[in-house]
């Protein structure tokens, strides 16, 4: 499929506005805009979208399916400068794939996930970011730990602490997806959990989280209102999925 100079037109315009509402609800938020990592969201969608992307300056691309990444992987290896995000449900046993093919996992959501990556993150010689996907709407059809109620904080402390005690794995921050509702203030005060979330674990496990996961196409500028760091974001710049 070769891309046609109109896709990647309307692709570079989508971006534009995407970035510059990024801008501004960054500035809402008294921060800037370069402090917002953009994680272009590519499943479903060609590998001559991607290219267009990275040609148009995006360099961290999110997949959910592991088997559809490599393949995309395997197409675009001549684009050096790529990061690859797992932001994903994985298969223990694809957790060796997800460790040699992608730069950061957004979706570590059990213990027994978490021995299988460090197991095959120490078998590679490296040490792989994650992020703790955490449940804080309580919908159950959401993966992650259920974390809704903040009286259950404290009794998910031991859990967080031996993950932190694998060699291989290093917690950077945490991930959520918010429900699929319009009304602002359910959006809000989902982000605002796992901010908050966050800062608890960073105060009593006295560790400096830096990252948070949350927001996607519909939502992403009251993600960054509340404290987003990275936003997942694909229909806003590639468009409807094949």
């Amino acid at each position: 499929m070769k891309m046609s100079a109109d896709v990647k037109l309307v692709i570079e315009q989508n971006l534009v506005d995407v970035r510059s509402r990024i801008s501004h609800a960054a500035e809402r938020s008294g921060r800037e805009a370069n402090e917002i990592v953009l994680v272009a969201i590519s499943k479903g969608q060609p590998v001559e979208k991607i290219k267009a992307g990275y040609e148009l300056g995006i360099r961290d691309f999110g997949e959910n399916r592991i088997d559809e990444a490599l393949t995309k992987q395997l197409a675009l290896q001549d684009l050096s400068e790529i990061q690859w995000h797992m932001v994903g449900h994985i298969q223990s046993r694809k957790a060796r794939s997800v460790v040699q093919h992608f730069s950061l996992v957004h979706s570590l959501d059990r213990w027994k996930l978490a021995q299988r990556l460090d197991r095959f993150a120490g078998e590679e010689g490296l040490r792989l970011p994650v992020l703790l996907e955490c449940n804080v709407s309580g919908e159950e059809s959401k993966n992650g730990w259920n974390l809704q109620d903040e009286p259950s904080w404290p009794l998910f402390q031991p859990e967080i602490e031996r993950i932190l005690s694998l060699e291989n794995i290093e917690i950077q921050g945490l991930m959520t997806m918010a429900p699929w509702v319009v009304e602002e203030d359910v959006l809000r005060s989902c982000f605002r959990k796992l901010r908050e979330l966050n800062e608890f674990l960073s105060h009593n496990l006295h560790t400096s989280w830096n990252e948070l996961s949350m927001g996607m196409t519909d939502d992403f500028e009251i993600a960054i209102e509340e404290g987003a760091t990275m936003v997942r974001i694909g229909r806003a710049i590639f468009g409807d999925r094949q």
